[in-house]
């Protein structure tokens, strides 16, 4: 495993960059007036008043760290008015304590005249913060998009990760004996249609896998749609032991769903609630819209969740990854539960609802299977 540099290590600690940074403008901008002064032969007791500028403009812009975490959130308008506002009444902080310190260093018999005088050079003070804020800002959200990036390869790591163990599954020597040898029985009965039918359909879901972009998104109806070339093939080894429900909203078929999303977790109860009992079982899909957020629902009759058993280890990797999967790309915004049904087991998924624009073609081979937006078998 690859070890992270100490320069990685420094990035990835928010809190040591920022203060390190702070410290070293403070510590530069003291410089730069020391040289300044140097330069306009100033008295050497003027090198007090750049020191207490200095320490001053560190100790007095921190608060602004935690004012421009709130104002982050904000439009760009209440954002810009915002970082205004606390440079000004910053600046006009720090000019007190540095005229005060002038004249307490370099012209002991200087008074103000007027509490105007007390504030002079606020202006200027103004602009070097607003140099800060722009430098602030600036990390702040380059760091924002590093981050926006990790997430998306990460996104896409595990999409891809998640497509080729579907892949490996699907071409499963077991698999493929069990598939070929329900397509043999076929023929060896003269069902030839029956047999080609099969054929047909599991090359159509094999090429839809291979095509498929695992980034994309689709619609839930394309998805359902991959769905059903996948139970072609399943249902030569089941039969009538396999029952399926669809309860999909006509709305929510047009919601755009990560690609592939289901197939694990239908998978998972075809192999807990199906090919484990011999009676068979029952797998329910649910869809619906509702207040910005699409719903989705897995529902077996199997024997649900085994207790004793940590919940990111029950019923196999493929409800993990799809939860790791999801998190990434929608982070907080998505919810996804695994429950006991009694019986069975109850997978509920709510999403950021997407609506496909109208026309919307997927970019890979569309599946041709029929859709049944209501129950079906």
């Amino acid at each position: 495993m690859k070890m992270p540099t100490t320069l990685e290590q420094f990035r990835s600690n928010r809190n040591v960059l920022f203060w390190s940074l702070h410290a070293a403008g403070w510590a530069a901008y003291g410089l730069t007036q020391y040289f300044g002064a140097l330069l306009y032969e100033k008295p050497s007791s003027y090198a007090r008043v750049i020191a207490v500028s200095a320490i001053a403009g560190f100790v007095l812009s921190m608060p602004m760290r935690y004012i421009y975490r709130r104002l982050w959130s904000q439009t760009p308008r209440a954002r810009i008015l915002g970082v205004l506002a606390t440079c000004y009444v910053t600046a006009l902080a720090l000019r007190i304590v540095i005229n005060l310190s002038y004249k307490a260093f370099v012209e002991p018999d200087w008074q103000a005249q007027t509490l105007f005088e007390l504030f002079g050079g606020t202006l200027s003070t103004t602009y070097l913060l607003i140099c800060w804020s722009v430098l602030y800002f600036g990390i702040k959200f380059y760091e924002s998009q590093r981050k926006q990036e990790e997430a998306m390869l990460k996104a896409v790591a595990l999409a891809q990760e998640a497509q080729l163990k579907m892949l490996r599954y699907q071409l499963n020597p077991h698999f493929l004996f069990n598939t070929l040898n329900a397509i043999s029985t076929l023929i060896l009965d003269n069902q030839n249609k029956k047999a080609n039918h099969a054929v047909t359909r599991l090359s159509e879901f094999l090429r839809y896998t291979l095509d498929q972009d695992p980034m994309k998104k689709v619609t839930l109806r394309q998805e359902i749609e991959a769905l059903d070339l996948y139970l072609g093939t399943e249902r030569l080894r089941f039969g009538e032991r396999l029952h399926l429900e669809y309860a999909i909203e006509e709305h929510a078929l047009e919601a755009l769903v990560p690609s592939l999303l289901l197939q694990p977790l239908l998978e998972n109860s075809l192999k807990y609630a199906v090919s484990a009992r011999e009676e068979g079982g029952s797998v329910r899909i649910e869809g619906r819209a509702r207040d910005g957020r699409l719903e989705l629902s897995v529902i077996d009759d199997g024997p649900g969740l085994r207790e004793g058993i940590p919940a990111g280890e029950r019923r196999g990797v493929g409800l993990r990854n799809t939860r790791e999967r999801l998190a990434v790309l929608y982070g907080e915004k998505c919810r996804f539960t695994v429950l006991n049904a009694q019986p069975g087991l109850r997978i509920e998924m709510a999403l950021p609802l997407e609506i496909a624009p109208p026309g919307t073609e997927p970019a890979a081979a569309r599946p041709t299977a029929r859709l049944s937006g209501g129950v079906g078998a």
